[in-house]
């Protein structure tokens, strides 16, 4: 088998199992000798702000010496980033044989009504991995909610850690911050412990502290008033917490706030054994990257690449983008898939912008960008519809050359194509 054949393996894979259960990904694991119980995890639930906490811990841990497997997605660039250890991904050949191991496995499951989803498939091929690479604990993502997320087969994490809980994926969720909190809940373990993040609407902070006391799991939140911020920019933050000196390159006060969370998170990890310094937690978060997660592909003018997808990234984008200069124009490259409150994320973005070029990812559930432009002309006079990717970055290239910050946003699937593009074709011509 080729790696290109181990893709094709898992990307035939049906995306969403037939209704939310565990059973299958706990059979699946089971005829793989069930390698998840011979692993430890941190384990990372929420809605927004899982995957930049994940890489914080992660960092900090490989900074101390750890062998640290780090679990996430989406991806952006390459299928691999999915599974890392330090700062290496998955190598192809090791993928597809463990894809070779699982998919006999998986299709024996299917002909007796047992049809894995993509994303338990992921999930096994993970747990494989990581116990065939002996890593000393592994950071875990959840991908959907928490309760019937194939994640959730673990035992007690060393730590569970629940970040900011918002609207996203109501149609298997719920439509109302209670339901959705009680899901995310879901991996909170009898006896357990847990961080939450910090600032949570009041009904979310209620669903979990009433989680916590069924299952006697104690509770951690940030305490915000020992924080203290020392130099907030663009390119990161300063901060103190706890009187320690702390930075995270990552933008924006809601990300401190995701610096303050894992900073809990890696505070309990030593209090159960994790040799792990203050010296190395500033370093590890300080080397923290995540590709299109608020990522700045150039500095004079400014352009800019999230891939965030819903109301809280376009929330927390918001407030990066306050901190330009008020003089600073600014051009957004947007895109967002049919299935997102494209309407409602327009309405906190559109504003702040003199321009707006609507495109698409090049896939079925992109929404079209002349509907998006319609949605944002309440807001935003001068928006173009381009007719293609290339359309969009030529236009907003020359509104670079011409001193624009260039602001690219909306979808992860977006973000991935217009990255490679312009790494590839501009980079040439762009002052970092």
């Amino acid at each position: 088998m080729t790696y290109e054949q181990a893709l094709e393996i898992i990307n035939s894979q049906i995306r969403v199992g037939k209704e939310p259960a565990l059973d299958r990904i706990y059979k699946l694991l089971a005829k793989l000798g069930n390698p998840q119980d011979k692993l430890r995890f941190v384990h990372v639930g929420g809605t927004n702000g899982k995957g930049t906490t994940c890489t914080l811990i992660a960092s900090a841990l490989t900074e101390s010496g750890l062998k640290v497997g780090l679990y996430t997605s989406p991806y952006v660039i390459d299928f691999r980033e999915r599974f890392q250890i330090g700062d290496e991904m998955i190598p192809k050949n090791e993928l597809t044989e463990i894809v070779e191991k699982i998919a006999p496995i998986a299709e024996e499951m299917r002909t007796n009504g047992d049809t894995i989803g993509q994303f338990e498939f992921i999930t096994a091929v993970a747990f494989e991995w990581f116990l065939a690479q002996k890593c000393d604990i592994v950071v875990l993502e959840v991908g959907i909610g928490g309760r019937f997320d194939a994640t959730n087969v673990i035992q007690k994490p060393e730590v569970a850690v629940i970040t900011s809980i918002s609207k996203d994926h109501t149609e298997m969720l719920g439509d109302t911050i209670p339901k959705i909190a009680f899901e995310k809940a879901g991996i909170i373990k009898p006896r357990g412990e847990v961080v939450l993040y910090p600032l949570q609407e009041n009904e979310a902070v209620g669903v979990i502290e009433t989680a916590c006391l069924e299952r006697n799991a104690r509770l951690t939140i940030p305490d915000l008033s020992t924080l203290q911020i020392e130099k907030e920019e663009i390119f990161g933050t300063h901060f103190i917490y706890r009187n320690k000196a702390l930075f995270t390159p990552f933008m924006g006060k809601h990300q401190v706030h995701n610096a303050v969370t894992a900073y809990e998170a890696l505070q309990i990890l030593k209090k159960s054994g994790f040799a792990l310094t203050d010296e190395q937690i500033l370093q590890g978060f300080s080397k923290a990257f995540i590709p299109a997660r608020m990522e700045i592909l150039a500095r004079k003018p400014l352009i800019l690449l999230d891939g965030g997808h819903n109301v809280g990234f376009a929330k927390a984008l918001k407030e990066v983008i306050l901190q330009l200069p008020k003089t600073q124009k600014r051009t957004a490259v947007f895109g967002m898939m049919k299935d997102k409150d494209s309407k409602a994320a327009l309405g906190i973005l559109a504003p702040l912008f003199d321009k707006m070029i609507m495109t698409s990812a090049a896939m079925p559930r992109a929404q079209k960008p002349d509907e998006l432009k319609r949605e944002a002309q309440v807001w935003c006079k001068d928006i173009l519809a381009a007719e293609s990717q290339q359309e969009a970055l030529q236009e907003a290239f020359r509104d670079w050359q011409n001193g624009s910050a260039i602001i690219i946003c909306g979808s992860f699937y977006l973000a991935g194509e217009v990255r490679t593009t312009i790494l590839n074709h501009f980079n040439k011509n762009l002052e970092k």
